[in-house]
């Protein structure tokens, strides 16, 4: 009987089991990941919808993948993998065989150079036990400086907000969400921010974090020291390729794989945050997507080609991000873009789509309160995978449906 083995029980990993069973798979799955708890959602841990962070949110019950027949082992690490021998060696010395093998082992948070290791009160927010300490210090009176004006420093900043703390955002870069956001959008999460008392310094360099008499201390370039309950290292995450790299398969701001998400090893596939793939709609340009619905549609598609289906990534990347009663949706790469025009929507929420030079669709970012842009923002997730090249004042016509420039 055959025997597939995934290493990462994350969303992706997780997702991949149960879809090799809905696909009609009948043999043997293993699914191993780290963290002693079952798989569970990672969106939670920073939005301030989940106010209680000590109750995570289960992808499925244990019952269930039981009940289909999926081997589950938690707490444990893959140390070595023979792709010669088609076998993985884990933390506790158990070595299992695999006919097929799919990586999914996520991402790990960047840490900050020369902050010292294990620190209770310098963090990064990753795992289910990081968010517990997280909102344990996240209460009136506490002080939080979080590191890094990115998605999960911003979110972080608006749920210790809510919490009741006192917070400080330190961002290195001239602005906000630097990466993959417009500066319009940006500086209306900024100006939020503030409005609801969070410190957002931007332009500032930092020349030690450090932890003295149980308090963070962030000493800044202009020789101000921050001093916190805690510091929140919100600055990136890398791809979890340790086990891939000592097995020889191809690197490439990630496990390397192909639209099928096929590693340069037999029978070994990758997807999620670990892996970088070509995406067709921008010319087989390589990416690497930290999203929720990535790994979920990704975990899919490998369960699909490990069973030989040859279904290639096809999906228009998609993130989403809530900060107070904001909602940011974000379809496409902006990259390349020459040519950016806004439609209001009602009720301060706003879109703005993204042209190449061609005129093309690639990307469109939408802001405003609850859900006030989603309908929006799917209308042109599906323009950009149609490769639309719409009116721009069509575009940007607030009366003109988007439904019916998908329609032409």
């Amino acid at each position: 009987m055959a025997h597939f083995v995934i290493l990462g029980a994350g969303e992706c990993g997780a997702r991949a089991a149960f879809a090799l069973r809905e696909k009609g798979f009948a043999g043997e799955i293993t699914l191993i990941g780290a963290e002693p708890l079952p798989p569970y959602e990672r969106p939670p841990l920073s939005k301030a919808g989940s106010t209680d962070a000590r109750d995570p949110k289960f992808i499925a019950a244990l019952e269930k993948y039981a009940d289909s027949g999926i081997r589950l082992l938690t707490g444990l690490e893959a140390r070595d993998l023979d792709t010669v021998a088609r076998a993985v060696t884990l933390s506790d010395g158990t070595v299992l065989s695999y006919d097929k093998l799919l990586l999914a082992t996520g991402a790990a948070a960047r840490s900050f150079p020369g902050a010292p290791l294990g620190s209770p009160r310098i963090r990064a927010l990753r795992t289910h036990h990081d968010a517990t300490a997280l909102r344990d210090v996240m209460k009136p009176g506490r002080h939080i400086a979080i590191i890094g004006g990115g998605f999960i420093g911003l979110e972080l900043a608006a749920t210790a907000r809510q919490l009741g703390a006192d917070v400080t955002v330190i961002e290195g870069l001239e602005r906000v969400l630097k990466r993959g956001v417009p500066e319009e959008i940006a500086h209306l999460l900024t100006e939020r921010h503030r409005a609801e008392g969070v410190d957002i310094r931007c332009g500032v360099s930092i020349e030690a974090l450090t932890e003295e008499n149980g308090k963070a201390l962030i000493r800044l370039s202009g020789k101000e020291v921050i001093e916190a309950d805690l510091a929140l290292v919100g600055i990136g995450a890398r791809p979890n390729v340790e086990i891939a790299e000592r097995a020889g398969l191809t690197i490439d701001n990630g496990i390397a794989v192909d639209a099928y998400l096929k590693t340069s090893a037999p029978d070994v596939f990758a997807a999620g945050d670990c892996c970088s793939f070509p995406l067709s709609i921008y010319g087989g340009r390589r990416v690497r997507l930290e999203s929720w619905r990535n790994a979920q549609e990704q975990g899919t598609l490998a369960a699909a080609n490990m069973l030989d289906l040859e279904e290639a990534v096809s999906s228009v990347p998609w993130f989403w991000s809530d900060q107070y009663d904001m909602t940011l949706q974000i379809s496409g790469l902006a990259e390349g873009a020459v040519t950016h025009l806004r439609r209001d929507l009602g009720a301060g929420a706003f879109i703005l789509f993204h042209l190449d030079a061609d005129g093309r669709l690639i990307a469109a970012s939408g802001i405003g309160p609850g859900n006030a842009v989603a309908r929006d923002v799917r209308l042109a997730e599906m323009l950009i995978a149609a490769r639309a090249h719409p009116d721009p004042a069509a575009l940007a016509a607030s009366d003109i449906k988007l439904k019916s420039l998908l329609a032409a």
